[in-house]
């Protein structure tokens, strides 16, 4: 018997990444450009004089196990969601939503420490390292944002009745860019602590 052979087309199709997909890695390559050039610039700035130093409050390590439990649960979520373990699912996405959530909360009150604590981010009485910590870490904020914005959509259809698709590209999206925001605190918290 005549062995049956798939046409070319097919099994390329089937190798090709998807549309959303193909535009996140894009997306994420643009945001890895953009805080090189940020962190670039607050090294050259830092050489300079009147340049402030100052202590990271402890809550900012807390909202680091925080992001990192949460990367965690939305890897397991996303490998509940193949296996059609749809509880397991919903209860991991919703404590992903929880914790992306209470990130955000945390980086609040890290900075009204600062604030609390004579470090002015911007206006009369800031100082240019405050400012480049503003930026920085702010433009992360909005990314986590983002993020959780997202998360809470893949949340409340983890919980719609009318929903029944199985389509895994939605939560693989979500999932890869909770870990692109994880991984970009990371090295955030890593290079304004230390360098």
């Amino acid at each position: 018997m005549k062995a049956v052979t798939m046409p070319a087309t097919v099994s390329n199709e089937r190798k090709r990444i998807h549309p959303h997909k193909f535009t996140l890695w894009v997306a994420l390559g643009s945001i890895v450009m953009m805080f090189a050039g940020l962190t670039s610039a607050y090294i050259v700035r830092k050489a300079a004089a009147n340049w402030l130093e100052f202590e990271f409050p402890s809550v900012f390590w807390i909202s680091t196990v925080v992001i990192l439990l949460s990367s965690l649960t939305i890897h397991l979520a996303l490998k509940s969601f193949k296996a059609r373990e749809m509880r397991r699912y919903r209860m991991l996405i919703t404590i992903t939503a929880v914790l992306g959530i209470l990130f955000g909360v945390l980086q609040y009150f890290g900075f009204s420490y600062l604030y609390n604590h004579g470090v002015k981010i911007f206006g009369i009485g800031s100082n240019p390292s405050a400012s480049f910590l503003g930026i920085i870490v702010g433009l992360h904020a909005l990314h986590v944002l983002g993020g959780v914005i997202a998360l809470l959509i893949i949340f409340f259809r983890a919980y719609s009745l009318k929903t029944k698709n199985y389509n895994t590209t939605a939560i693989e999206i979500v999932s890869t860019y909770w870990h692109f925001v994880d991984i970009l605190w990371i090295y955030l918290f890593i290079f304004l602590k230390w360098f």
